[in-house]
């Protein structure tokens, strides 16, 4: 069985399709990649939605448990599990 700590690096990735109301398909991920740079409409883990605006693209190395689609404008996102 993989590894599964903060410290090691993700053992699953899915592709992120934003939705409202819609949590991503494994639970939590522990980071999200960003391919185009934009805005992200985050659930966290708590349930709590924050936008984080001017994302650039690369890892952003938050855990979240949902993207929403309104106040989404990045791109190319990926879940690390």
């Amino acid at each position: 069985m993989a590894l599964q700590t903060s410290t090691h690096s993700a053992g699953a990735i899915r592709a992120i399709t934003p939705a409202d109301a819609t949590d991503l398909p494994l639970q939590g991920c522990r980071a999200i990649h960003v391919g185009v740079a934009g805005n992200i409409s985050i659930v966290d883990l708590g349930g709590i939605t924050t936008v984080i605006t001017d994302v650039a693209a690369g890892i952003l190395p938050v855990q979240a448990k949902g993207v929403n689609a309104t106040g989404t404008t990045a791109t190319g996102l990926i879940a690390l599990y």
